[in-house]
């Protein structure tokens, strides 16, 4: 696991950023968080940025994010998530991205709050805003939601890393 904080310049997030929470983004009512347990009364919107090795609409978004990433021969998802704020903090159950081998996880937080992801081993890393966290896609690990702020936005990346 590694966890890498300011990790845009400045100037690029703000512009990530302004673009994600502008009234002209497009979010998508999902109605779970994870497939583990469906049935739980989470919900979250998501915005699809590559899915099914393609880019999509605003792609260029996430694009400095990508180009940052090291050592990727492809992606297989890239998605951000909204989850809004709650009267306490939900952590919505324990899941893994990819569980094939060779998969990567990246969570790139895009507002600081109070919410967090933690690991099955107990480990918690909080949303604090242009923080990047990368860690194998097979590895357990539950998302929140936040208290402290309407909204916990990250963007999830998901792909095969160079040999």
């Amino acid at each position: 696991m590694k966890i890498i904080d300011n990790f845009l310049p400045k100037n690029v997030f703000e512009n990530l950023k302004l673009n994600l929470f502008s009234n002209r983004m497009d979010w998508y009512f999902n109605p779970y968080i994870n497939t583990i347990n469906p049935k739980d009364p989470y919900f979250q919107f998501i915005h699809f940025f590559y899915r099914d090795f393609n880019k999509t609409r605003n792609f260029d978004i996430v694009a400095p994010i990508c180009e940052k990433l090291n050592n990727i021969s492809a992606f297989k998802r890239i998605k951000a998530n909204i989850l809004t704020k709650t009267k306490k903090i939900d952590e919505h159950g324990y899941h893994t991205d990819f569980d094939e081998p060779g998969i990567t996880t990246a969570i790139f937080y895009v507002n600081t709050c109070n919410g967090y992801t933690k690991f099955e081993n107990g480990k918690i890393v909080e949303s604090i805003e242009n923080r990047l966290i990368t860690f194998k896609s097979t590895l357990a690990h539950t998302g929140t939601s936040c208290t402290d702020k309407e909204k916990r936005v990250v963007i999830n990346f998901n792909y095969y890393a160079n040999k």
